[in-house]
């Protein structure tokens, strides 16, 4: 039976009141593009667990079974890997089609493998017992990016890094002089590819390739521009 008008509920009711005021609840924010992409990953990986044979638990997985996902991954790639004795072995651009195996492509191992690590650890693997953080995996994806480069003719360049690195004012010299402040700041880019200054500045600091340096001081003032280290 309703209660009247002003008349406090029956024993063992609750009344919400909802105002006009009250706002209402706000949508829950979709995935990320990357949080979609881990979570198809994830499944993908877990479904062929169930299909292994012998039948494989996340738990028993090690360096090995991963790499072997990944070479069970090859046969649906799109990147065309030409074998030695193909005559467009390291060529980037053939001029004609070739029976060469088309393989999934190193960049989208290693992507494939970074948020495969970060689901294990986020469904409650422990980081130590990682297996797609194992060396082998990473061996594995090296050789993997070094046979293609060479296979597809399209050398592999470390990225430069950029460092800030404090060295003695009287190591740098300008065409006026020694630098006047007790310490200056070198931003260099390193490649540690070359153990010989070559042109444009560059030059070794403290064991590292300078490729070019720009030098800072504070407070003092810098008598001239450092070109050289």
């Amino acid at each position: 039976m309703d209660s009247a008008p002003g008349e406090p509920p029956p024993p063992g009711v609750s009344i919400s009141l909802v105002t006009a005021d009250t706002p209402p609840p706000a949508p829950a924010a979709p995935p990320s593009r990357y949080e979609s992409q881990k979570c198809r990953d994830w499944n993908t990986f877990l479904q062929y667990l169930r299909n292994h044979k012998p039948p494989l638990t996340l738990a028993r997985c090690s360096g090995a079974h991963i790499i072997e996902f990944l070479k069970y991954l090859d046969q649906f790639g799109k990147t065309k890997v030409h074998v030695i004795g193909c005559p467009y072995f390291g060529y980037p651009n053939p001029r004609s089609p070739c029976t060469c195996p088309l393989k999934q492509a190193w960049g989208s191992l290693d992507a494939l493998i970074g948020r495969l690590r970060a689901a294990y650890e986020e469904n409650g693997g422990r980081p130590e017992s990682n297996p797609f953080g194992a060396r082998a995996v990473r061996i594995y994806l090296r050789e993997v990016r070094e046979g293609q480069a060479k296979a597809r003719g399209i050398p592999y360049e470390k990225k430069k890094r950029k460092r800030n690195i404090k060295v003695p004012a009287t190591s740098l010299i300008s065409d006026g002089g020694e630098v006047s402040t007790p310490l200056a700041t070198v931003s260099t880019i390193i490649t540690g590819e070359s153990d010989d200054g070559g042109g444009g500045g560059g030059g070794r600091v403290h064991g590292v390739n300078v490729v070019s340096t720009i030098a800072t001081t504070t407070p003092s003032s810098v008598v001239g521009a450092a070109t050289t280290v």
